[in-house]
Parts: structure tokens; C-alpha cells; sequence
């Protein structure tokens, strides 16, 4: 130490030099202190790239592809496979503009291009449709068969008179061509009205003239006649209260009677409203034929004057 000088360290100049150390040192360090994490990043970086390109690769391929099917369909269409006719059978409740526009036939189909499988099942989303069949026959012909579901009654709803089938399901309306189907009316009468049906197919008498069945409250039917006779039938019962009613109609002719209801809701009671008319003459022949009042007399009875005389 000898010739040391004593120095203070704030008159020393201060140094420019960045303290980081050169820029080659200060990567090796975060590689060594990063690696996993540069590595990773890398890697994203790498992928992404890899998929932007594959990206467009498969963009211009796509494109490249519809066209090329498209030139296809054009040479297919222009030689001849075009489809130019369509023949649809089975067809009674169903739209004819329905089943082409389901079919989904373009300008350009063709026989070779058309789904049949797909047009077969988009023909059951009509609603008057059980099932149907698509055939293609070449080269540019459709063959369209179509089983339709078969209505058994009408049903006037909202003043719009619908087909229904036998499990109530509504398969068109009734344009004036189902005029021999039952008619039922009311809430709920679609779904039952079947099994109305088939107990009045027992009693061919009973249906002269019946123009409407008419649903109570969803709970029992109404038989309305031409005349503007009501029958009333019970909840429970309706086959007996039917045997009744056909009964008194061979005996007595009771449904050509000048009636408006027959009640029948009760089991072994028949009640009669009769009409105005009816109703005004019976009460006259009631009053006509109300018996004279006679008084009663004792043939031994004898009078004063009788008495006095025998008395002589």
C-alpha cells in the first residue's frame, strides 16, 4: 500500500457502460433463467402459422372444389340428367306446391346429384303424410309415391272445419269433399271422437238425420239432428243409454216426435222437452178434456116437502 492516495468515491467520473453486461450476455441469461417458457412460446408462435396457412390451403381448396362440382353438375344437367318431370301419386289432402317445394329441386338439379333419402323425409313434415317414397328414374324423371293418413270424422274449430284422423290428429280442412265424415264440434272432441263414432255404428237408426255431435265439456256428446233435435247422452253409459234410445224409436217413432231434447243422462229415464208448439197443445187438450165436477147424491135422500107428503 505503499504510495496509496486517499480518494473519495464521489469525485470518481461516472462510467456510461450499461450494467446489464453486453447484449449476447443478457440473452444467454434468459435462455438459461426462460428456456421452457421460450420454448413454448416458439412453439405457439410455429402453430399458429402452421394453421393460418392450412387455413387458406383449405379456403382456396373448398373453393376450388365447389367449382369443379360445380363445372360437374353443369355437364351433368347439360347432358341430359337434368330433372324436367315429377310424378306424384297418393296425393289427395297434400298441397301439390307443398311436395315440390320439400322436394327442394333447383334449376340445376339433376338425377345423379338429388338426395332421395333426404326429399322421402322431408315429405313427412307434411301433416296429412304417414310416409312416402322418393325414386329417381333416368335420366331426369322423379317418381313421388305418398301414403296419406285417412280421416275418419270433421271437426269444426274456430270456424274453420278441420279432417282429423282416428287418433285425433288434425291431416287437412275439409274444402266441401268429406261432406259424408261425422261432423263433431267442441273442445276435445277431435281426440274422442272415434270412439263416438264406433258406438253409433251399432245403432244405423239412430244416425237418420244426425247432422253434428256436439262435445259437452269434454266429459259426454250431444246428438244434434236435422230437426233441431238434441239428444243428451250421459257420461257413463252411452251404449245402454243408444239401445234406449233406438228402442223407443222403433216403438214409439220418438226422434220424428215434435221434441227439441231428449235427455237420456239419467240411466233408466227418458225426459222429453216438447217444442213451443207441442207445449201450448197439450195444455189445450188438457183444459179441453178437464173433467166436469159432479156432486155425489144418496139415492134415499128425500126432500122436506117429500117427507111431509108421506107423511099425508
Amino acid at each position: 500500500m505503499a504510495g496509496a492516495e486517499i480518494v473519495r468515491p464521489a469525485r470518481l467520473r461516472v462510467s456510461h457502460r450499461s450494467r446489464g453486461g453486453p447484449l449476447p450476455v443478457q440473452v444467454r441469461h434468459a435462455w438459461i433463467l426462460h428456456r421452457t417458457l421460450l420454448v413454448k412460446l416458439a412453439a405457439a408462435g410455429i402453430a399458429c402459422l402452421a394453421f393460418g396457412g392450412l387455413i387458406a390451403v383449405h379456403d382456396k381448396l373448398w373453393a376450388l372444389t365447389l367449382e369443379g362440382a360445380n363445372l360437374v353438375q353443369d355437364q351433368v344437367t347439360d347432358a341430359g340428367f337434368a330433372i324436367t318431370s315429377i310424378e306424384i301419386t297418393g296425393q289427395t289432402l297434400s298441397q301439390e306446391q307443398d311436395i315440390v317445394s320439400l322436394l327442394g329441386i333447383g334449376s340445376d338439379s339433376s338425377t345423379f346429384s338429388f338426395d332421395v333419402e333426404a326429399a322421402r323425409t322431408r315429405l313427412t313434415w307434411l301433416r296429412a303424410v304417414e310416409s312416402a317414397t322418393v325414386r329417381k328414374v333416368y335420366p331426369g324423371r322423379l317418381e313421388v309415391k305418398l301414403v296419406e293418413r285417412v280421416p275418419v270424422a270433421r271437426w269444426r274449430s274456430g270456424g274453420i272445419t278441420y279432417l282429423v284422423d282416428a287418433q285425433g290428429r288434425t291431416v287437412g280442412e275439409d274444402r266441401g269433399s268429406y261432406g259424408e265424415l261425422p261432423l263433431v264440434l267442441g273442445e276435445g272432441a277431435a281426440d274422442d271422437a272415434l270412439v263416438m263414432i264406433m258406438a253409433l255404428e251399432k245403432f244405423e237408426p239412430l244416425k237418420t238425420g244426425l247432422v253434428a255431435l256436439s262435445r259437452i265439456g269434454d266429459r259426454r256428446w250431444d246428438m244434434i239432428y236435422r230437426s233441431g233435435l238434441r239428444v243428451q247422452l250421459p257420461e257413463q253409459g252411452v251404449s245402454q243409454a243408444l239401445a234406449q234410445l233406438q228402442s223407443y224409436q222403433q216403438d214409439y217413432a220418438l226422434l220424428d216426435r215434435d221434441v227439441t231434447v231428449i235427455d237420456l243422462r239419467v240411466s233408466g229415464t227418458v225426459a222429453l222437452t216438447p217444442s213451443a208448439a207441442a207445449a201450448e197443445q197439450i195444455a189445450q187438450e188438457q183444459k179441453s178434456h178437464k173433467p166436469k165436477r159432479h156432486l155425489a147424491v144418496d139415492p134415499s135422500y128425500e126432500t122436506p116437502a117429500e117427507r111431509s107428503g108421506n107423511g099425508d
